[in-house]
């Protein structure tokens, strides 16, 4: 209940107006919630000045927050319990640590009587149980880890087991024989224990075991006399070793070679070692020193020659110098036991000792690595005239001779494709003015096969002039051969074969095709030549095999194949018959065998029966047994 402000009187005169009230309208009492229309007490009156009576004081807001409500009729209902959480859920992950130590006596040892050992005692809430972990410490000796594993632990005879409520710091935790000082805990546990109204001891120091802080102290530092020492040396030099890369040449021995080797020279008590280098695949045994570690002698007495070193050991009464530091240089050779070692190289720690011991600081490193001489150029031996070059070749590169490479995929574009052409000898002997021949040039190998058409009463057996082969060029090297290409026949050429000069006289319809589409690979020269010859000729020329096989002067057979042309105008497979022909003829010749003839011709359908056809038939017929289908096929075309 507000108390009123006592003031000026509310008389005429006795008032004034407040200039800071610009508002006196009413405030809003009505409003919606939620979609309902409610009312609210207004705060403020007129000109916004607030309304004591409907506000309430913080005293009364607090009164009001802590009141609890009261029933006015029947028994108080009781709250509802708190939610049950089970230990297992509450206590989970939260574990009690304490750090302590125990008393380990050590009977056996003259250097400590006792022993301190420090560990960790877990407890875990969730289930009571504790265990105790002793940190491990390297190189101790001793078994450390987990003391004791998890579980409940008795505390008396009774069968009790510790509690939470039984540990604190400054107390003494008896365990299967053993007692436990509990020095301090850590935040957590400290915390825990003071929230459940435990008052915690004051931390103790943790105490140090005597032979470890003994341990810890500085070695005691020994001084020596200014004379040589040899306990000095081992203590300097201890694990100093110096390495040296070296090797041994005895190629000039029968059976000799140059084998690499390690030499090391131990500091602490000038001995050296020679180890071998072995090289995968050497054919040695494995075997890894060359000489073992000892002093090795420099200079002997002169009655120590003959001394067995081979069962006795050199002690200093035999040797007048022993080998050293400063007798191992980089650059040079040195004597051991017989054998001449040439040190080439050594190692960077070697580097710096003997520039801070001798000030030697520029050692060299040589390389003394095998250069492979220079390959022998393989000649090979003159050509004999016997098979292809590439071919007699192989014989000089292997054993086993293997057939030269082909370019197959030449080979399977131009298979079945043949260059022909009609050429005459060129020689002062006047029986072969007359002669023709006929080059065959296979575009798949490259290779050039020579025909001479047989001709009646002229005493020249033909046939076969050259098989097969590839033809060099005059004044061609063996060791770079060139051969005789497309491009080099043509009308008018001269080709030596072997000895033997031709000139190309003519050449067949699919030459005239090849040239065309392939102009590239012919010279202007020659390009010109068969255009000349075409145009010299009145008439569709006929094809080259009849020109090589007909003869002049017989005007019989001309009028027997006018005769059968005539009346086998109409034959339908005319055009075809010359292409079967070819493709039993491998050699080109212009002759088959008369079993062939005969297959092709009733493959064809040819009128065998007809007079005329048996006529000419005979005139083609050779004495070997064979017939020219040439003449035969001219009959055939139009």
């Amino acid at each position: 209940m507000s108390h009123p402000v006592h003031g000026l009187p509310f008389l005429p005169g006795s008032s004034f107006t407040d200039s800071t009230k610009t508002a006196f309208h009413r405030s809003q009492t009505l409003g919606y919630r939620n979609g309902y229309a409610v009312t609210r007490r207004p705060t403020v009156g007129i000109g916004g000045q607030r309304l004591p009576d409907n506000q309430l004081s913080q005293a009364v807001l607090d009164e009001l927050a802590n009141m609890k409500p009261a029933l006015t009729y029947g028994q108080p209902k009781q709250a509802p319990p708190a939610a049950f959480i089970p230990a297992h859920v509450a206590f989970d992950k939260k574990v009690l640590k304490f750090d302590a130590y125990f008393q380990e006596d050590v009977p056996m040892s003259s250097e400590e009587h006792y022993r301190i050992r420090q560990v960790y005692i877990y407890y875990y809430l969730e289930d009571d149980s504790m265990s105790i972990i002793e940190p491990v410490v390297e190189n101790s000796g001793i078994l450390q880890g987990k003391l004791i594993k998890r579980q409940r632990l008795s505390k008396n005879d009774r069968g009790d087991h510790y509690h939470w409520k039984d540990l604190n710091r400054g107390i003494n935790l008896t365990v299967y024989g053993k007692t436990f000082r509990i020095v301090d805990c850590d935040q957590f546990t400290q915390d825990f224990l003071e929230s459940q109204g435990i008052e915690l001891n004051p931390p103790e120091k943790m105490a140090l075991d005597p032979y470890t802080e003994l341990r810890k102290q500085p070695l005691r530092k020994y001084v020596t006399p200014s004379d040589f020492d040899q306990l000095k040396q081992f203590l300097s030099f201890d694990k100093q070793v110096l390495r040296f890369y070296a090797i041994w040449d005895d190629t000039d021995n029968m059976f000799g070679e140059c084998r690499s080797y390690v030499i090391h020279y131990y500091l602490m008590d000038d001995t050296v070692e020679i180890r071998e280098i072995h090289e995968r695949n050497n054919g040695r045994d494995p075997f890894p020193l060359l000489v073992n570690r000892q002093h090795l002698p420099k200079v002997l007495v002169e009655n120590a020659t003959n001394f067995p070193q081979c069962v006795l050991e050199i002690s200093d009464q035999e040797v007048l110098e022993w080998y050293t530091a400063k007798d191992f240089i980089v650059g040079k050779t040195i004597t051991i036991l017989g054998r001449t070692f040439f040190i080439y190289d050594c190692d960077p720690f070697t580097r710096r000792y003997y520039e801070e011991k001798f000030g030697i600081s520029d050692l060299p490193h040589i390389d003394v690595s095998k250069k492979e001489p220079p390959p022998v150029a393989q000649e090979l031996p003159p050509y004999n005239g016997f098979g292809l070059i590439e071919d007699s070749a192989q014989n000089c590169f292997a054993l086993v001779p293997k057939a030269p490479k082909k370019d197959v995929i030449k080979m399977l574009l131009n298979e079945n494709k043949v260059l022909r052409y009609l050429a005459a000898m060129e020689s002062p002997i006047p029986e072969d003015k007359g002669r023709r021949f006929i080059f065959s040039y296979f575009l798949a190998t490259d290779m050039i096969s020579i025909f001479e058409p047989p001709v009646r009463n002229s005493g020249i057996l033909g046939g076969k002039y050259l098989g097969r082969t590839r033809i060099l060029k005059p004044n061609s090297l063996l060791d770079n051969p060139v051969y005789y290409e497309p491009g080099d026949f043509f009308i008018g050429a001269v080709i030596d074969v072997f000895g033997h000069r031709f000139v190309i006289l003519d050449v067949d319809e699919f030459v005239l095709k090849y040239m065309e589409s392939n102009a590239a690979q012919y010279s202007p020269e020659a390009l010109a030549s068969v255009q000349n010859h075409v145009r010299q000729q009145e008439a569709p020329a006929p094809e080259l095999a009849n020109k090589q096989t007909e003869d002049p002067g017989t005007q019989e057979l001309e009028t027997l194949i006018e005769a059968i042309q005539k009346q086998l105008k109409d034959y339908a497979c005319k055009d075809n018959i010359g292409a079967a022909f070819q493709d039993h003829d491998k050699e080109a010749s212009g002759y088959v065998d008369r079993e062939t003839f005969f297959k092709i011709c009733e493959s064809f359908n040819v009128p065998l029966d007809d007079s005329l056809v048996k006529e000419l038939i005979r005139i083609c017929s050779h004495d070997e047994g064979r017939i020219n289908y040439y003449n035969f096929v001219r009959a055939f075309s139009n």
